[in-house]
């Protein structure tokens, strides 16, 4: 599976990198980077500013210098995989725009799926103007793309909203779309629906097919079909493409 591949990539990736810190100087970036290494590899609960100074091969003391707490680290965390969340404001289709956002965000959140209930909730966990440049630059970006096709501002602010609203949920569903037998190829076998009672359950088990082909990016453009044509229409915009 694909998303299997990409942690396995990742964490040989990164385990290379987090075994030989050298003599690098200590920096906001080195422990960040290394904090994401750790969190790809163990998940939240394997991080902590103990472990971080066990893999920088530093006292903890030198760390605190350039964060104050976990809390800023799973900040700079989450900064640091947006950060690379690129938006064309100069691009005159905003649809396509909102769907190349959609895509590369949902790439990104698959490269570091120990990281997507981060970047669901780190955002809401810090006010607005103490969150890190680089978590607030997409959120500046979309607005200006939005602004330049005409949106009024609160119209941009709402579209933002409800655009990322859909892509933190698509996202932590496709994370959980685990198939029980892969090799099965019966479908209702493959999922496990076979220990739901078929007169409780007759509409999930009726819809097994569906549910064992499940395609993320295809999902994906589903809901940005219907989520942007809406936006188009009630917003009032000169027309979508």
């Amino acid at each position: 599976m694909v998303l299997v591949y990409l942690q396995r990539m990742t964490t040989m990736a990164l385990t290379s990198a987090e075994a030989d810190p050298g003599d690098r100087p200590i920096s906001r970036a080195l422990i960040l980077q290394t904090a994401l290494t750790i969190l790809d590899r163990d998940g939240e609960g394997g991080l902590s500013m103990r472990r971080l100074s066990e893999a920088l091969q530093r006292d903890a003391t030198v760390l605190y210098r350039h964060v104050p707490n976990k809390a800023a680290v799973l900040d700079g965390v989450v900064e640091i995989i947006l950060s690379q969340l690129a938006v064309d404001s100069t691009d005159p289709d905003w649809v396509r725009q909102l769907r190349l956002v959609a895509h590369d965000f949902r790439r990104l959140a698959l490269a570091h799926p120990n990281a997507v209930p981060l970047l669901v909730t780190r955002p809401l966990a810090t006010p607005l103007g103490q969150r890190p440049p680089g978590m607030l630059r997409p959120l500046e970006g979309v607005l200006t793309l939005l602004t330049a096709a005409g949106f009024a501002p609160p119209d941009a602010l709402h579209i933002y909203r409800v655009l990322f609203g859909y892509l933190h949920g698509h996202i932590l569903d496709e994370l959980q779309e685990i198939v029980e037998r892969p090799e099965e190829t019966d479908h209702v076998l493959r999922l496990g629906l076979h220990r739901l009672p078929v007169t409780e359950f007759p509409n999930l088990r009726e819809l097994a097919p569906v549910l064992a082909a499940y395609d993320g990016a295809a999902e994906l453009d589903r809901g940005l079909d219907l989520l942007l044509t809406a936006l188009a229409s009630n917003l009032g915009s000169a027309g979508i493409r």
